[in-house]
């Protein structure tokens, strides 16, 4: 029982915790067959067949659990979309529930200590494999909800449910961002629970409440038509590499605070708090480095903006030669939170750049990608029965949590459906290891936050 905004737990309530309890083995075992298609969505990767797999072993999946109409549609980047629906009570709202069967490439393969496509369990009990926690072990969860709802309930639902699992989300085609807009009607809903996040830690129940924006700039500095002998030239001619070097020291002060003309950098988070070692144990920072910024870290991650240089083009220091380089190039990544638009942050990050060239270097400055940040539901019918269900599942108060990623169907969902309240959920905590080796999911995160989905999915009906 919950003493929190869970309440003292039903008969319903407990009959619902008995039966995804009971299901957890049927989760593990659909979590093989899924974690067994390797479904990159990328036929330069992976052969296209695999993805075909995986959206027909989704609509059936949710077939069997109970949906009608289940349909594995294409999209415009050729990817499919599964969506199906199920009728609620009449005047009971409606659910969309998203997810994506499709994963990241297996990089670094010599640094899996388990089989990539075999779901594995190790003797800390987490069920090891590519896409066990992202995104497929949240398209189990969903799953395992439904199939403890239709249990208690006799095959049918508290409430309408709606479902959608992508297939190129981790690609980002855009294939479903271009799929909703005309087919708003189809998926239309009271509440949308994106599945593609997860708990600050295990055993924490976290709603996601905002995603920061991004914008890339890819910055050229030129000072000679070719490279030159630095023994000879070196002194006056000027150096591109140093140029650059300089150029990309005015995005932060001395403290690693970021610094962008035009870019408030003062934020305050007023959700969760992220303790400093914490963030250093799940960051891999080095003992005796120090953390950036004048913030608590959960400002400066979530609150604030942030300047990353996450490539550059100088020669490397194995066969590089003594000379001064023509040119170089770099590319920044900026991270927003919600206040700025990722266009918006672009254009500071260009004047700042544009603003601060030394020495008359030339410079090219080549916008990449941008997305605008996104903030989830904080009140309403949909976010009180989310927390009472998570709060009630997991035995503690609900957390809010940022993420530094983006997730451009959001800001769809968003426009599309104004009036839905989105909440983003899901089993990927830190220990995941989500897009590297060794990904893994706890199961206890999939029992809890199906229990929780379940649990929202009859409070919530219940609103009507």
């Amino acid at each position: 029982m919950s003493e929190l905004s869970g309440g003292v737990e039903s008969n319903e309530d407990a009959a619902l915790r008995d039966a995804v309890a009971a299901s957890m083995g049927r989760a593990r075992a659909d979590l093989a067959e899924l974690v067994a298609l390797r479904s990159v969505a990328d036929p330069q990767i992976e052969p296209p067949e695999q993805c075909e797999q995986a959206a027909q072993w989704v609509a059936r999946a949710f077939a069997e659990v109970g949906l009608g109409d289940v349909v594995a549609a294409p999209t415009a980047d050729g990817s499919r979309a599964v969506h199906g629906c199920a009728p609620g009570p009449a005047g009971s709202p409606t659910v969309l529930l998203y997810s994506h069967y499709d994963v990241q490439p297996p990089l670094g393969e010599d640094a899996w200590e388990t089989p990539i496509w075999e779901l594995t369990e190790r003797a800390d009990g987490r069920w090891y494999g590519r896409g066990a926690a992202d995104c497929k072990g949240n398209v189990v969860m969903h799953l395992t909800a439904l199939r403890a709802l239709k249990q208690v309930y006799g095959g049918s639902f508290p409430c309408g449910i709606k479902v959608i699992c992508e297939g190129s989300e981790e690609q980002g085609t855009g294939g479903l961002e271009a799929f909703v807009p005309p087919n708003a009607e189809l998926l239309r809903a009271d509440a949308i629970v994106v599945a593609d996040t997860g708990n600050f830690a295990v055993g924490v129940p976290t709603l996601t409440t905002i995603l920061r924006g991004m914008a890339e700039v890819d910055v050229t500095l030129r000072a000679l038509s070719s490279a030159m002998h630095s023994g000879m030239f070196g002194g006056p001619a000027p150096d591109p590499v140093a140029g650059l070097i300089q150029l990309l020291a005015t995005l932060h002060d001395e403290r690693g605070n970021t610094t962008v003309d035009g870019l408030d950098a003062s934020g305050r988070w007023d959700g969760v708090e992220y303790a400093g070692e914490q963030f250093r144990s799940d960051a891999n920072v080095l003992d005796g480095v120090a953390l950036t910024g004048d913030g608590a870290v959960a400002d400066m991650l979530w609150a604030r903006p942030s300047a990353t240089i996450v490539g550059i083009d100088v020669p490397s220091v194995i066969g590089s030669a003594n000379a001064i380089q023509a040119s170089a190039r770099a590319r920044v990544s900026l991270r927003v939170p919600p206040g700025t638009t990722g266009k918006a942050a672009q254009d500071a990050l260009v004047a700042h750049l544009r603003a601060r060239v030394p020495w008359g270097l030339r410079c090219e400055l080549v916008r990449g990608g941008t997305g605008d940040p996104f903030a989830g539901a904080l009140d309403g019918p949909a976010f009180e029965a989310m927390r009472g269900a998570m709060e009630q599942a997991f035995g503690r108060a609900l957390a809010r949590a940022g993420q530094g990623g983006s997730i451009p169907l959001c800001n769809v969902f968003a426009d599309t459906y104004p009036e839905a309240e989105i909440m983003l959920l899901g089993v990927e905590e830190p220990k995941c290891l989500i897009h590297a080796p060794n990904e893994s999911v706890d199961p206890g995160e999939i029992e809890r936050t199906a229990l929780a989905e379940a649990l929202f999915l009859r409070r919530f009906g219940m609103t009507s």
